[in-house]
This record gives structure tokens, C-alpha cells and sequence, in this order.
């Protein structure tokens, strides 16, 4: 999935296989639970259960709740797990995917691929049995999007690969409103389009960050085949885009004054960011005074602000 968090440890390589004797169960338990890369998907959760709320207009089934966000979870854990077994070359080429449990070996690739498509499977079945069918195509599309048109078609090929290959990382929102309604309404669809537009200017800093570990692999992130007065463009671009989208909820009377102020503040202060570091990239500003990684930490409270007050909202209406 496209929501990131930041791992910065030695370049190492590719561990080798060692017998189970010799891997202590609780750190093959970490390994496996590391393989879901559960930071992540926390992020994604924050996107598919304030949606329920709104599909609701109120307080949704604990129960559904629940086993909306263990299904998401099992999902992109899987989707996780796949990424990792087919990136596990570059994985331990790069400083900041290095420590990886297929690099140091606490997983072997064939137990990493067992453990993917088996969380692909129950995930799937979960949603399907327990939710809805809908809600377990969504899943299983979002799953097969990220780990086969972005992580084995786009992204060692285009520098567009996060733009288009973010869409999986979208569709959990698509998710938490069909798992109400069992059906789509536009709603879910602008919500979805606001985290499309904001997963390059969410990612693209981080690339700028580590653009060494991704040019050392060959994979062309836009910060490694652009400058960063290019990259910083497209930021603002796809910000003022995002912005822009974010309201069109209230005009489509599926939110009122909160959410909408929230909106209007939280993407303020984005815009004010992104604008920062643009003017940093033109006056030729590198190292740790470009400041990327600001923009990057504040993506991330973003979509935590947002969707809070999408959950908020029909509270207050």
C-alpha cells in the first residue's frame, strides 16, 4: 500500500536460510507480524472506518466494524507480505528496507509467499462470508492492484509508478462505505479521489529523502529521474488538486460546517507547506535545509484530521 512509514537502518544483504532452531519463536512471531508492515496499514484503517460512520450518518455496527478492519488488515497484510517477497532483491540493497525479515532471513521467501496468499485467501472469504461480496471484490482488487500493477508492472518501469499504482491504497475507502450500504454512492468516490491525489505529494518527499537508495536499485522514482524544482511542481499540483476535491462534499450535501472548516484549515495549512518546500526546491536549497520530510509528516496528520472530522460530522449536522 501506498501509505509509508520511515525506516532508516545499515544497507545489509540478503540473509541466508537458517534452520528453525535457530530463529526464537517471538522473533519469527515480530517477523511474520513486521511482513504486514502494520504502520501502514493503521493508516489505512483511519481511512475505511470514518467512512462507515458517514454511509451510516451515525454509529455503525461494532461487530461490522470490527470485522471490516480485520478483513482490511488480513488484506493489505497480505498485499504486504506478496510486495516484500517480490521486492526482496532491492530490498536488500536499500538502507531503509534492509533489516526486512526476507533480508536477514527470519522468513524464507517460500514461507513469505505462503503466508501472503494465505492472508489473501481468508481475508477475502472473511469479507465475502461475514461483510458482503462487494466489500470482498474491493478487497481482493485493491490486494491484486498493489502487488501486481504496481509492485510487478509500474513500479521498476515508470516514474508514474506511484501515482497510478496508489489507487490500491485508495480503495479501502471504497471498502469502509460498501461494507454499510453494500453499494457505492458519490461519497465514497470523492473521498477515494482525495487520497488519489494525495498519495504522490504524500510519497514523492519521502523519495526525495531517499532518492539514493532508489537510483542504487534502478527503481525510477519521480525524485530520481527529476529535479527537485520538478518534483516540488507536481507537489503542488496534485496538492491544490486534493484540496480542491476535499470540498466537494459539502455542495453534494454529504457533510456540513465541521468537516468542512476542517477541510478548508487542514488543507490551508497543507497548501502552506507544499508552497514551503517549492520555494525551497527553486532556490536551490538540498540537504536537510530542503525540509521534505515536513511535508511527509504532515500527509500523514492530514488524512488522520480529515477523516476524523468525516467520521465527526454527521454528529453535528
Amino acid at each position: 500500500m501506498c501509505v509509508t512509514a520511515v525506516e532508516s537502518r545499515p544497507a545489509g544483504v540478503l540473509g541466508t536460510s537458517s534452520s528453525r532452531g535457530q530463529r526464537p519463536f517471538g522473533a519469527r512471531l515480530k517477523a511474520f507480524v513486521a511482513l504486514t508492515k502494520p504502520r501502514i496499514i493503521e493508516l489505512l484503517l483511519i481511512t475505511t472506518v470514518p467512512v462507515m460512520f458517514l454511509a451510516q450518518q451515525g454509529v455503525p455496527d461494532l461487530k461490522l466494524v470490527l470485522l471490516t478492519c480485520l478483513g482490511g488488515y488480513l488484506s493489505a497484510g497480505g498485499a504486504n507480505a506478496l510486495n516484500m517477497y517480490i521486492d526482496r532483491d532491492i530490498d536488500a540493497l536499500m538502507e531503509r528496507t534492509s533489516q526486512r525479515p526476507l533480508v536477514t532471513g527470519m522468513v524464507s521467501p517460500r514461507e513469505c509467499l505462503a503466508f501472503g496468499i494465505t492472508l489473501a485467501v481468508v481475508s477475502t472469504l472473511l469479507f465475502g462470508l461475514a461483510v458482503n461480496w462487494l466489500s470482498a471484490w474491493l478487497s481482493l482488487g485493491a490486494l491484486l492492484f498493489y502487488v501486481v500493477v504496481y509492485t510487478m508492472i509500474l513500479k521498476r518501469r515508470t516514474s508514474q509508478n506511484i501515482v497510478w499504482g496508489g489507487i490500491a491504497g485508495c480503495l479501502p475507502v471504497l471498502i469502509g462505505w460498501s461494507s454499510v450500504t453494500n453499494s457505492m454512492s458519490w461519497a465514497p468516490v470523492i473521498l477515494f479521489l482525495v487520497m488519489f491525489f494525495w498519495t504522490p505529494p504524500h510519497y514523492w518527499p519521502l523519495s526525495m529523502k531517499v532518492r539514493e537508495d532508489y537510483a542504487r536499485v534502478g527503481v525510477p522514482m519521480l525524485p530520481v529521474v527529476a529535479s527537485n524544482k520538478v518534483v516540488a511542481r507536481q507537489i503542488v499540483l496534485y496538492s491544490w488538486v486534493m484540496v480542491a476535491v476535499s470540498l466537494l462534499l459539502t455542495p453534494l450535501g454529504y457533510t456540513g460546517w465541521f468537516y468542512t472548516a476542517v477541510a478548508l484549515g487542514a488543507g490551508g495549512f497543507w497548501l502552506w507547506e507544499a508552497h514551503g518546500l517549492q520555494n525551497r526546491a527553486k532556490a536551490e536549497v538540498t540537504g536537510a535545509k530542503l525540509k521534505e520530510m515536513r511535508l511527509f509528516h504532515w500527509s500523514i496528520t492530514y488524512v488522520s484530521i480529515l477523516f476524523v472530522a468525516v467520521a465527526v460530522d454527521p454528529f453535528l449536522r
